[in-house]
């Protein structure tokens, strides 16, 4: 499984591809579960880098654990949770975060 996730070129926030338009939370995003699927998404991320809306798009691989969206790699979870040093800030501390890496 894989989503989609660049970051905001407004503001550098990471962000992740879900229901047209580019959400904060991962747990939000778009899953790919086929090639074609992927596909699709990589298209819609370079069409939104072209528009400068977004840089650095990636599709990554993430996984579903108790309903949750988690990404697989520590570089993407702390892309998705915030700082690792103070977890009182960043998207770690909003009740939608996704668990700690």
């Amino acid at each position: 499984m894989k989503v989609l996730t660049a970051n905001r070129l407004s503001d550098g926030i990471a962000v992740w591809y879900a229901d047209g338009a580019w959400a904060e939370i991962v747990g939000n995003a778009d899953i790919a579960h086929d090639k074609a699927a992927e596909d699709r998404l990589e298209a819609i991320g370079a069409a939104a880098a072209a528009s400068n809306e977004v840089v650095d798009v990636n599709l990554i691989d993430v996984t579903v654990v108790d309903g949750l969206v988690e990404p697989v790699r520590l570089r993407e979870k702390i892309r998705a949770a915030g700082p690792t040093i103070r977890t009182d800030i960043g998207k770690q501390a909003s009740p939608q975060a996704v668990r700690a890496a």
